[in-house]
């Protein structure tokens, strides 16, 4: 017999749709004309973050609302971004954007409680590292779980992975 089926909720973003968001928004700053002469920038800060810059606060923001438009079109969460507030750094403003990867335990622990709570009987969530792995007796239960997950506000994109 095989075992109950399962499927793993995670919170994981494309880096290769993120880098093309970038380049995108990085060639919308360079060629539109109310980006001229304002040093707009925008670059990969290390493997997780990137950082955006302009001469204004003003310009900067409006260079982190293109890069949301661009992310958005590439199907990215907004909810991956964690971008901090537009701070004077010599004679340009800078932004930081973090990339959230993956669930900390205190919002796994959050989902397995409203999983238990809310969701039907003999469904199990155990935490997996930064993933957590929803298993039960039947497929139309896990359904159920992956419907009540996705109406539910975690502050985090969730995906659902490997549904065996």
């Amino acid at each position: 017999m095989a075992a109950n089926p399962s499927f793993d909720v995670v919170s994981k973003v494309d880096r290769q749709e993120v880098d093309n968001a970038l380049n995108q928004a990085e060639k919308e700053l360079t060629t539109r004309f109310d980006f001229r002469g304002t040093g707009a920038q925008i670059s990969w800060a290390g493997e997780e973050a990137v950082t955006l810059q302009a001469e204004t606060e003003d310009r900067v923001r409006a260079a982190l609302e293109v890069f949301k438009e661009k992310l958005v079109k590439r199907h990215i969460s907004l909810k991956a971004l964690d971008a901090s507030d537009p701070r004077p750094s010599g004679k340009a403003y800078k932004i930081e954007v973090k990339i959230i990867q993956g669930i900390d335990s205190d919002k796994a622990r959050a989902i397995g409680k409203k999983i238990r709570d809310e969701g039907p009987k003999g469904v199990q969530a155990q935490i997996q590292g930064d993933q957590l792995r929803v298993s039960g007796k039947k497929k139309d239960d896990l359904q159920d779980v992956i419907a009540l997950l996705k109406n539910s506000d975690f502050g985090i994109a969730l995906q659902f992975t490997n549904y065996r």
